[in-house]
């Protein structure tokens, strides 16, 4: 793995880099194939006969390393677990996982869940910032522990989609179908399920070091050990709350507001006598003014997609979305070529800078394709950007500038000609010298969105 990241560091452009490490992952099924055939689709496996596919992503001697030189908290960073007997319990103490503690919940058969090992594993930070950018929604992660011969979790489903990657030891899996005999299932609204309630599995397998199943959101699912071996995986997910359903959730409301504003017809009173034939007392009646009302309520839906600010309900998506993103990890070029890597130190008694400054000849580029977006509130434009996240999810605002809409064009055309470098002379505005004074020094100096290919007088 660390030879695979030292060549996805040589690739320039970052959604290119995002491809290629996915298609590490899931290999040797093609990336095009994934996401035509199962993606969202259907559980996926791929055996390897390699346990040293995935080495260096994570081990049981970085969870005992973290454990003792980490601030790990119960509930905050790590979940004790265990399912016996069709009971599912959390055993988790407050305060601090102190490494004799956690290794004797596990001892006792207790799994260990790792909620975010991208706070402590540097790793895991790096595949995870890389992935985000390729599925376009926050990539996260959790690793389990569990003992030989036990169970951590109860049969469940999850609103992600998942890749379960192997990385030691061995696990039991079985996959179920969403629905039985074609019904949901009278339960489905609950997380966990009881084995009599879900019916046979349609996948069943061991995965062992280097292994991956991949299953879609909703598909119900549970691993246990085998007695001769423990089991350590990661669990890679993405897409959580990433659905039409939850873009119309955030453009509807605000359609609505809109429409009643403008047109008459939301405006209209309800049916004087309304009520004496709608709602559920009403519901088995044969009376025409039903169809009548759903009818309107037809037609009112139908003009309500004519108010929609479609374009404003996605870029509410995208804020939420460069809010939950973790910072890019800087590979050296980056860091070379950005703030983050300028050279002014204290030296010999005094501080020395060897940066220039910026001018019209100056070849600027974002750091990655995904780590700005401009978007407008309806008063104001500002750039959101994710290089000042933190590795905890949230554990930060999100952070933006506002942008003067003499600049605006400048800033979507620095944003629309990634991944290539442009002097900070060709951006359109009227004023190079205030966009650079006012807007490129703050992103270049500032935020530590910028690469910077070439000073020059």
């Amino acid at each position: 793995l660390k030879a695979i990241l030292a060549d996805l560091a040589n690739v320039d452009n970052s959604r290119e880099r995002a491809s290629k490490l996915l298609q590490w992952l899931i290999s040797p099924v093609p990336s095009r194939t994934f996401f035509s055939e199962t993606w969202e689709k259907k559980p996926i496996l791929i055996q390897r006969k390699n346990p040293d596919y995935y080495k260096g992503l994570f081990s049981t001697a970085e969870f005992d390393r973290i454990l003792r030189e980490e601030d790990v908290q119960y509930g905050v960073n790590l979940d004790v677990t265990s399912y016996t007997n069709g009971r599912r319990e959390t055993h988790n103490p407050p305060g601090r996982a102190l490494p004799y503690n956690v290794w004797g919940f596990y001892k006792s058969g207790c799994s260990l869940r790792l909620l975010n090992p991208q706070a402590f594993s540097s790793t895991v930070w790096n595949i995870l910032s890389i992935l985000q950018e390729n599925f376009g929604s926050m990539a996260g992660a959790n690793i389990y522990l569990t003992p030989p011969g036990t169970q951590g979790f109860a049969p469940h489903y999850d609103d992600i989609e998942a890749f379960v990657v192997q990385l030691e030891g061995k696990k039991h899996w079985r996959v179920y179908n969403p629905r039985v005999e074609d019904e949901v299932l009278p339960v489905f609204s609950s997380p966990n399920f009881n084995e009599a309630d879900i019916g046979k599995p349609i996948l069943e397998v061991v995965l062992e070091a280097g292994d991956l199943l991949y299953f879609p959101r909703g598909f119900i699912h549970q691993g246990d050990c085998l007695p001769d071996a423990h089991s350590l995986h990661i669990t890679i997910s993405s897409y959580q709350k990433n659905s039409w359903g939850d873009l119309l959730q955030r453009m509807l409301p605000a359609a609505l507001e809109i429409a009643v504003e403008e047109d008459t017809e939301f405006r209209r009173g309800l049916p004087l006598d309304y009520l004496t034939y709608m709602g559920v007392q009403n519901s088995d009646k044969d009376d025409p003014r039903r169809q009548q009302f759903f009818s309107q309520i037809e037609t009112l839906m139908k003009k309500l997609t004519t108010y929609c600010p479609v374009d404003a309900a996605v870029d509410q998506k995208a804020r939420d979305f460069l809010h939950d993103c973790l910072p890019p990890m800087l590979t050296p070029v980056e860091l070379a070529s950005s703030v983050k890597g300028a050279r002014t130190r204290w030296e010999g008694g005094q501080v020395t800078d060897e940066s220039l400054d910026i001018n019209t000849q100056t070849r600027v580029r974002l750091l990655r394709a995904g780590c700005a977006r401009l978007c407008s509130d309806g008063e104001a434009v500002h750039l959101y950007y994710t290089t000042a996240n933190s590795r905890v999810y949230h554990q930060e605002e999100l952070q933006s500038f506002e942008v003067k809409a003499e600049f605006t064009d400048a800033v979507e055309f620095l944003i629309h000609s990634y991944p290539k470098f442009v002097t900070v002379g060709s951006f359109p505005c009227d004023s190079t010298e205030d966009f650079v004074s006012e807007c490129v020094q703050v992103i270049v100096k500032e935020l530590s969105l910028l690469k910077i290919q070439l000073f020059s007088s």
